[in-house]
């Protein structure tokens, strides 16, 4: 073999060997030390504390419904009516929903 081919097959190899590193490492990096993992947790985290403070905030607003309901006779008529369907004695209920047969 003459020099010059030495030379190339040398340059050859050590240009396979940096590209192989080079694939390697960002690999090695990125899956295989948790990194993906990692970035993945938190973004799990971030929604977690999203749902946490919708959760909060929901529960701040069923506190104050609540502790209407218990000072307010008013609010207490107005659950029963809407939400049990509750009517005084005297009163005439006319619904003016659709039927299940107009519906056909």
């Amino acid at each position: 073999m003459r020099r010059e081919t030495k030379t190339w097959v040398g340059r050859l190899l050590a240009a396979l060997l940096v590209a192989a590193a080079l694939g390697y490492i960002p690999y090695h990096v990125y899956a295989r030390s948790g990194l993906a993992r990692t970035l993945a947790l938190r973004r799990d985290l971030a929604e977690l504390h999203a749902r946490n403070e919708d959760l909060r905030a929901e529960n701040e607003r069923l506190a104050r419904e609540a502790d209407g309901l218990r000072s307010d006779l008013g609010a207490v008529e107005r659950v029963a009516r809407t939400d049990l369907g509750w009517v005084r004695p005297g009163e005439i209920v006319i619904d003016l929903g659709s039927s299940p047969e107009a519906s056909r």
